[in-house]
């Protein structure tokens, strides 16, 4: 349930997305989230940090760990169908 109240907060699920093909600096993922505040955005990486998710490399960019990279394969049947529901749905 702890994993689900993390996934399930506003913003979580998207960051994570975002870090899918590697390292982006919290400014880019700010630009790229249009609507994000720069505060949720902030508490956002500190949770998914805490959580294990997430981490920063030497640049201080952030990046999945290979915890992260594993949820990233564990949610790709849930992508394929939204896939299919977006286009039955025409969206």
């Amino acid at each position: 349930m702890a994993a689900l109240d993390l996934l399930g907060r506003r913003w979580s699920l998207r960051l994570l997305w975002e870090l899918r093909d590697g390292p982006v600096g919290a400014r880019v993922m700010l630009a790229r989230c249009d609507g994000l505040s720069s505060s949720v955005l902030y508490d956002r990486l500190r949770e998914l940090t805490a959580g294990g998710l997430i981490d920063r490399d030497h640049d201080g960019a952030y990046l999945l760990t290979d915890l992260g990279a594993e949820l990233g394969a564990a949610l790709a049947p849930l992508d394929s169908w939204a896939k299919k529901w977006a286009e039955t749905h025409g969206r």
